[in-house]
């Protein structure tokens, strides 16, 4: 399978901008929303009287956004320096899960002279920790709680999304994976499928697994044998769909010997509404999805649905995680230990100082870490990644009428190359050592995983339904 990269003038106008989080320009408008917050702390009351600590303390975070540029490779892991950071941010978090909000607020204040959003790695991951963890002291009332909270624009997730796709291996493992199980099984039933693949995929987002295969499948087809691809989508706006379908058709158009069609849905819409040969293959895209559900229930419920669309296979990626929503102090530890790792990771992807590597941190991994902190406080419409462990969906597999299904070399050698090409300053380790990316297999290779050094990040699987 050949590892390609969209192109278009939108994109490269996208990746052209730079991340700017404070400028001299915004200084006056800054002085006036400061009075503004003040006026509006005096009448805000939390647990009594902890408006001038609270006020203190978003200076302290303030004034870590103004040393942005002071703080470039600052030593951490100097002295010890990085177990006192972990430790400030355990105590941080325990004093707020007891809402011990003096303790909290004294804590954090020391938090946020110790973090950087241009410090190495771990300052980095945990200034995004010390906001979820004081958003999580605020009520949705606050006028500070949507300003800790704010999301970037999609234009700016979308410039985020693109940027970590291009320099990580983190989701082109993923997509490639995936698309290696799918050509294998449209492979397999050639005699039957009449050359058709419809590819039900129930998170599209911005569409970006797709070329690749849309480029292995015109590498088997020939003018006189022609594919015929369609990919069902399911997304979070009639924009996205209408965006991620001129993209995916514009990047066709350049196969003659394939035949496109997509058909966008709203997510939520029932199944009944797919339209479907009766002799192509079918196969249903699970990635990154099963875990943006909110609860067990509707997890369950996909999973039925996807039984009766009777798939030829069933390809899945997730995140490795364990992260309890009933205790808070384990959400945190498991969170901060997945995403220090993948803060680490970015070392070897991108220099400390890139725009490119700041713009990936406040604007896709820093908003998860908000969200994680924070989706079971106050607001049900957050939604929250459910990480949870390979283990554990393999079991929710099996029980809904599933079956792991081995995954074939050429996958693990396909990994294998996306990691070599993509390893720009560790060396690459396969199934052990202390290196940088790592792959390696699981469940007697139904399962390949990506790893940062002894942390999994992600693992891929594919299931058949058992008749």
């Amino acid at each position: 399978m050949s590892v390609v990269q969209m192109e278009g003038g939108d994109d490269g106008e996208f990746l052209s901008l730079s991340l700017a989080i404070v400028t001299d320009s915004c200084s006056q408008k800054k002085k006036h929303k400061r009075k503004r917050r003040e006026s509006n702390l005096v009448r805000w009351d939390l647990n009594g009287n902890c408006e001038g600590k609270i006020f203190s303390l978003l200076q302290m975070r303030e004034q870590m956004f103004k040393n942005i540029d002071k703080k470039k490779n600052g030593g951490v892991d100097e002295d010890g320096k990085g177990l006192h950071l972990i430790h400030s941010l355990l105590i941080s978090a325990t004093s707020v899960d007891e809402n011990d909000v003096d303790s909290a607020i004294d804590n954090l204040s020391e938090l946020y002279q110790n973090v950087s959003l241009s410090g190495d790695s771990l300052q980095r991951v945990a200034a995004y920790f010390a906001d979820g963890l004081v958003a999580r002291l605020l009520t949705r009332k606050s006028p500070f709680y949507d300003m800790i909270m704010k999301t970037p624009t999609p234009e700016e997730e979308f410039l985020a999304f693109t940027e970590f796709y291009k320099v990580s291996p983190f989701y082109q493992f993923a997509h490639f994976t995936a698309n290696q199980a799918i050509i294998e099984t449209f492979e397999k039933e050639e005699s039957t499928n009449n050359r058709s693949l419809h590819v039900i995929d129930f998170d599209i987002s911005y569409g970006f697994q797709w070329p690749s295969l849309i480029q292995s499948l015109s590498d088997i087809a020939t003018s006189n044998n022609r594919i015929s691809l369609k990919i069902t989508g399911f997304g979070r706006s009639l924009d996205e769909l209408q965006e991620t379908e001129s993209r995916l058709a514009g990047f066709a158009k350049g196969f003659r010997s394939l035949t496109f069609e997509f058909q966008g849905l709203l997510r939520g819409s029932k199944v009944g509404n797919l339209r479907r040969k009766n002799s192509e293959t079918v196969v249903v895209n699970l990635v990154f999805y099963l875990n943006t559900l909110n609860n067990v229930s509707k997890i369950s419920e996909t999973l039925k649905c996807v039984n009766l669309i009777s798939p030829s296979i069933v390809v899945m990626v997730e995140q490795e995680g364990s992260r309890s929503p009933q205790n808070f102090l384990s959400r945190f530890m498991e969170s901060l230990h997945y995403f220090a790792a993948m803060f680490d990771s970015l070392d070897d992807c991108l220099p400390v100082d890139s725009a490119e590597r700041l713009n990936i941190e406040k604007n896709h991994l820093g908003k998860e870490i908000k969200c994680v902190m924070n989706f079971d406080k106050d607001n049900l419409n957050i939604i929250s990644p459910r990480y949870e462990r390979m283990e554990t969906w393999k079991g929710r597999m099996e029980n809904h009428g599933f079956s792991g299904t081995k995954l074939s070399s050429k996958s693990l050698i396909q990994a294998k190359l996306l990691l070599k090409i993509r390893s720009h300053c560790s060396p690459i380790q396969f199934d052990g050592g202390n290196g940088g990316f790592r792959i390696f297999e699981n469940d007697d290779g139904k399962a390949i995983s990506l790893g940062w050094q002894d942390r999994c990040l992600i693992t891929a699987s594919a299931w058949h339904r058992v008749q």
